[in-house]
C-alpha cells in the first residue's frame, strides 16, 4: 500500500496516477482522507484521556497518603469512567483502523517518472531486441501441432484427469521442462541468488502482502477448508518469507530464486491466442525475488531485467523487451519491463517474464523493514521477476528449434542436461 502521508500530502498526484492505471473511482481518495482525518482525531483524543487518567491515578496514592480519601475517591471514580470511555474510544478507533486501511489496499502504487502514460498494449515502448527472429519459413509448425502428433503433450488426458489448462507433458518434453528448471535455478545460483524451496499454497496475509488480494482474487485458486491459496507465482511465498521482520543493512541486497509449479484460474481466456502452452491454469516458473534498500531499487530493477534475457540470450531465442506503460503495468508496479520470445511457428511475441519494482508498496503491506546504519527503521523495497515461466519458453523452442523433418534440435546449452543433441 502506498504510505498514507503520501496521499495526505499529495491527493491530486495519486488521483492522476490512479487514472494513468485506468482506475477511475478516484473519490476513494477523498474518502479515505475523511476517514483518515477522523482516525487521527480518535488516536488524539484516545491519547489524551489515556494522558489525563495516568496522570490521576498517580495522584491518587498521593491524596490517600495525606488523609484526603473524598478527594481520591473523586479521582477513582473519574479513571473509573476513563477506562469505560477508552475502551470505547479504543472500539471506535479499531473500526477506523479497519475502514481506513480497506481503502488504502484499493489504491494502485504510483507509477515511477519514466514510465510512458498509456493506457493499452500498443503503447508500450520497446526497450530493447535481441537476435533475429526467424520469418518466411511456412513449414514450421506451431508447437501444439508438432508435440501432440509426436505424442509430447497431451491435453485430452489432461482434461480427463484434471480439466482444461492442465496438460501432460510426456517422454522427452517432460525431460526438457526439467532440463530448463534445472538451468535456470543454477543459472540464478551462480549469479549470486539464495535458493528456495517455498510451500505452494499461502494464507491470506501473505496474499494480501504482495497484493495479490483484493486485487486479483479471481485468478486464484482457493481451498475453503483450510483457507489457502494455491500460489499463482513464487513470488508470493518467497517475498513474504521476511514478512514482519527487520533486517540489517548490511544483510543488503538480499537475492532468492525458487522454482515452483504455479495456479492460475485465468477466466475468458479464450480463442487461438491462447491455444497450446500459450496460457495455462497449472504451469511452472522460475521467480527472481529482489529485497533491496530504496536508494538502490531502480538499479537492482536493471540488473533482474538483465538477469532474465541473459536465460534468453544462452537459449539463442530471439526475443525483445517492453518497457510497460502505466495502463499495462499492473496495480502494484511502479515499473515493468516485459520480455517477450518469439513464436516462428505463430508469428508472434510471447511473454516469458515480467520484471518489475514495487518500490515500498509491498514491503509497507508486509511490515519488511531494516535498520539503517543510524538505527532508525525504513521500509525495503521490492522486485520480482520471472526467470524464467516455462510454457512460452518450451512452445518458443520447439518452434525455433523444429527442423523441416519434424526433429527438435536440443539448445546447445541445455544438451548437458538433457544428455542429447535433439528431443527423441
Amino acid at each position: 500500500m502506498l504510505d498514507i502521508q503520501t496521499i495526505r500530502e499529495q491527493p491530486d498526484r495519486v488521483k492522476q496516477a490512479m487514472l494513468h492505471k485506468g482506475e477511475k473511482e478516484t473519490s476513494i481518495v477523498d474518502e479515505l482522507l475523511v476517514l483518515d482525518k477522523q482516525w487521527r482525531e480518535a488516536v488524539a483524543a484516545t491519547d489524551r484521556l489515556r494522558s489525563e487518567s495516568n496522570q490521576k491515578a498517580k495522584e491518587i496514592g498521593t491524596l490517600m497518603s495525606q488523609g484526603k480519601k473524598a478527594e481520591a475517591d473523586e479521582l477513582i471514580k473519574f479513571t473509573g469512567e476513563s477506562k469505560e470511555k477508552i475502551k470505547d474510544l479504543e472500539e471506535q478507533l479499531q473500526m477506523l483502523t479497519a475502514k481506513r486501511d480497506l481503502l488504502l489496499y484499493r489504491i494502485p502504487n504510483l507509477p515511477d517518472d519514466s514510465v510512458p502514460v498509456g493506457h493499452s498494449p500498443e503503447e508500450n515502448l520497446i526497450h530493447s531486441t535481441w537476435g533475429e527472429p526467424i520469418s518466411n519459413q511456412e513449414w514450421r509448425r506451431p508447437h501444439w501441432e508438432l508435440a501432440e502428433e509426436k505424442g509430447w503433450l497431451d491435453f485430452k488426458r489432461g482434461v480427463k484427469v484434471t480439466g482444461a489448462g492442465f496438460p501432460f507433458y510426456v517422454g522427452p518434453l517432460a525431460r526438457l521442462q526439467r532440463a530448463l528448471i534445472q538451468f535456470f535455478l543454477d543459472e540464478a545460483n551462480d549469479a549470486g541468488y539464495t535458493e528456495l524451496q517455498t510451500p505452494f499454497f499461502v494464507n491470506e496475509d501473505s496474499a494480501r502482502g504482495t497484493g495479490q488480494i483484493p486485487d486479483k482474487e479471481d485468478m486464484m485458486y482457493v481451498v475453503p477448508r483450510d483457507e489457502f491459496f494455491a500460489i499463482p507465482t513464487a513470488e508470493v511465498p518467497v517475498t513474504n518469507f521476511h514478512r514482519d521482520e527487520i533486517l540489517k543493512e548490511t544483510d543488503l541486497p538480499v537475492k532468492y530464486v525458487a522454482y515452483t509449479p504455479c495456479w492460475r484460474r485465468e477466466a475468458g481466456s479464450y480463442g487461438k491466442e491462447v491455444r497450446g502452452l500459450n496460457r495455462l491454469h497449472q504451469f511452472d516458473k522460475v521467480e527472481l525475488v529482489h529485497i533491496v534498500h530504496p536508494s538502490t531499487s531502480y538499479d537492482a530493477l536493471e540488473s533482474l531485467r538483465s538477469d532474465a534475457e541473459q536465460l534468453l540470450r544462452k537459449l539463442e531465442l530471439p526475443y525483445r523487451t517492453l518497457l510497460m506503460c502505466t495502463g499495462d503495468m499492473g496495480f502494484t508496479q511502479t515499473k515493468k519491463y516485459d520480455l517477450e520470445v518469439w513464436s516462428p511457428g505463430q508469428k508472434r511475441w510471447l511473454e516469458v517474464s515480467s520484471c518489475s519494482n514495487f518500490e515500498s508498496f509491498q514491503a509497507r503491506r508486509m511490515q519488511l523493514r531494516f535498520k539503517n546504519i543510524e538505527g532508525q527503521i525504513e521500509m525495503l523495497h521490492t522486485l520480482n521477476g520471472s526467470g524464467l515461466a516455462l510454457p512460452r519458453i518450451v512452445a518458443s523452442i520447439l518452434e525455433t528449434y523444429q527442423e523441416p523433418s519434424g526433429k527438435v534440435l536440443v539448445p546447445t546449452v541445455l544438451q548437458p542436461y538433457m544428455r542429447a543433441k535433439e528431443l527423441s
